[in-house]
């Protein structure tokens, strides 16, 4: 089986993260803006060093990763711990504006299906009032640790095993935000066959191909997971 599963209900389950020795590098644009956001909600660097190595212990149960929501339970000498977090939304505009960006071009759609989003799309999107990447007052979080501080290590360690998660896979940032890929591409699949005729001749591609460059997309990267996961 594959890492994730992908339910009808939209929640993503994610396997514990095993132990590791070294450092996780981040390597994507949008898995580095989301580390600079959490890095943010830290009380000191002390305390960003000791979440790092938690999350790196092997002791953070499965991540589950939903609309707007996120929670995962940690193990450490005390006891185990539960933590849960939030992440706003993009409203229904800012989800067609989205789908109107990817529906640009194929390439943007099938970079989506693999995990990928271009840089340009951040760029476009931004360009239309839509921020893919939560700023760090904006990762809400909570612990039944009760330590003092709005965010404790626990906290701290979960966001950064969900950033490793997200810079895999961007569109488990844009389930966070509410938008799952299976409903952007059906966004973008709607408003391509309700495209009014005249715009179609103009448009360089025929509507109706950049459907079937979508659909052939889809269908390529689900049985190729398909043939992974077997």
């Amino acid at each position: 089986m594959s890492e994730r599963q992908r339910p009808a209900s939209a929640v993503l389950t994610f396997a514990r993260e095993p132990h590791r020795r070294g450092l996780v590098r981040v390597e994507s644009w949008w898995g580095r803006a989301l580390l600079r956001a959490i890095e943010e909600r830290a009380f000191d660097d002390n305390q960003l060093t000791g979440a790092r190595a938690l999350a790196r212990s092997g002791r953070i149960g499965g991540l589950v990763v939903e609309s707007g929501r996120f929670a995962a339970a940690v193990e450490d000498e005390r006891g185990l711990w539960t933590v849960t977090g939030a992440v706003p939304g993009l409203d229904a505009d800012s989800a067609a504006a989205l789908s109107e960006v990817l529906g640009a071009s194929p390439e943007r759609t099938e970079a989506l299906l693999v995990g990928e989003l271009p840089l340009d799309v951040a760029e476009h999107a931004e360009e239309a009032g839509v921020e893919l990447v939560p700023y760090g007052d904006e990762l809400a979080v909570t612990c039944t640790c009760g330590h003092w501080h709005a965010v404790c290590g626990h906290s701290l360690a979960v966001l950064h095993q969900l950033c490793w998660i997200v810079d895999r896979d961007a569109s488990v940032l844009l389930q966070l935000r509410g938008v799952g890929r299976d409903e952007l591409l059906g966004r973008l699949r709607k408003r391509l066959r309700q495209q009014p005729e005249p715009d179609r001749a103009g448009s360089g591609e025929p509507a109706r191909e950049q459907v079937d460059d979508v659909e052939i997309a889809l269908d390529a990267v689900l049985r190729a997971r398909h043939m992974l996961e077997e």
